[in-house]
């Protein structure tokens, strides 16, 4: 069975614990045998990463060394599936470019908390399959900085000042051999929960860095 890497730490506000537990059984269920840490420093070590088919790290914030750094970049450019959600990923490690360039975007703010709309732009990607066009949700919307060559799969409209923006939610990239998975939903467990729709998107999109979608 293939292993997935979990790193469970940074900022409590995210819940990276229950987080975790809830996606680790997911994938458990999927094929995935989960693997929990609550420590960085497997990142450092490059040939131990590439015995994962995937890494979701859930770490809000938090400090990367320039070896955890770039063991991370390396292992995921050599095959190492990157997958993960909200902050956790999205605004993990601040400061640290080649990290944020891999992930491809990196959160911003969140002036809108409650109620909107996500729109999937491609029906037609494994990771979408079963998703309807649009789906709710509850929660912050995120506003992110987001690289141009992202494949986008899921979008919002986003309103400030009069204006309405199309923001991505959920996206893919390449980052050399990896494969690189990324959705912005989810600051509480429990809306993946209440909102199944965002559960299966990243449930999939996971399932899709780990090269078995």
């Amino acid at each position: 069975m293939k292993k997935a890497l979990f790193l469970s730490g940074g900022w409590d506000g995210h819940h990276p614990e229950k987080i975790v537990q809830l996606f680790a059984e997911d994938l458990r269920a999927r094929g995935l045998e989960p693997e929990i840490v609550t420590t960085l420093e497997p990142l450092a070590d490059v040939e131990k990463l590439k015995t994962y088919a995937l890494v979701f790290p859930c770490w809000t914030m938090g400090t990367l060394t320039n070896e955890q750094e770039q063991g991370l970049v390396a292992a995921v450019r050599a095959g190492l599936g990157l997958a993960g959600i909200h902050g956790g990923m999205g605004d993990a490690f601040r400061g640290r470019l080649d990290y944020e360039w891999m992930v491809g975007g990196h959160f911003v703010g969140h002036p809108h908390v409650g109620d909107y709309e996500v729109r999937v732009t491609d029906h037609t990607d494994p990771i979408t399959a079963g998703l309807p066009e649009v789906f709710a949700f509850r929660s912050e919307q995120y506003y992110l900085l987001v690289d141009p060559v992202v494949h986008v799969l899921a979008e919002t409209d986003y309103r400030h000042e009069g204006r309405v923006v199309r923001m991505p939610v959920a996206w893919t990239k390449s980052w050399g051999a990896g494969r690189v998975f990324y959705n912005a939903l989810g600051h509480q467990p429990e809306e993946f929960v209440q909102f199944p729709d965002a559960r299966r998107l990243t449930v999939q999109g996971c399932l899709w860095a780990a090269g078995l979608l």
